[in-house]
């Protein structure tokens, strides 16, 4: 009984708009008067006070900021976020920020195959993060603040 309860509250599908972009990979949706916070899934971006940060909730922001979206839940994480893939007008936005380097597959939450490659694709051409050598933002949260190198 648990499982199917918990399967119906994690495929719950979300029309809306964006309302507010917090970083890279977490989003504010607008659905009727009640708003939601979603973490993509599967991606795992930049901080904002990290390297690529800014860009990657920059181009986050370009692509689902006032826009209407699709969100399919797969999860709620423990900030009681509902982490889903986010499309727009069928694209997946998820795929895209790992492909454009604007966000890492997050290899811990996600073993998919399309996902893997669209790192692999980034990495290969050296877009967005892949330009520079880049700590991942799983190894960057557990830095001491003290030791964090300071966003120029």
């Amino acid at each position: 009984m648990l499982f199917l309860i918990a399967n119906l509250i994690f495929s719950q599908i979300y029309d809306g708009k964006v309302v507010g972009v917090t970083d890279g990979d977490t989003i504010t949706l607008l659905v009727g008067k009640e708003q939601k916070k979603i973490r993509l899934a599967e991606i795992d971006a930049p901080e904002k006070s990290q390297a690529f940060g800014n860009l990657s909730k920059m181009m986050l922001s370009e692509k689902v900021f006032g826009k209407d979206v699709r969100v399919t839940v797969t999860d709620k994480d423990r900030y009681g976020r509902y982490v889903a893939k986010v499309t727009v007008d069928g694209r997946d936005i998820n795929k895209e920020m790992v492909k454009e380097g604007f966000a890492w597959h997050y290899k811990q939450y996600s073993h998919s195959p399309e996902m893997a490659l669209a790192e692999f694709e980034a990495r290969r051409n050296q877009s967005g993060l892949w330009q520079l050598p880049a700590t991942p933002p799983w190894d960057f949260r557990k830095q001491p603040k003290s030791t964090k190198p300071k966003k120029k």
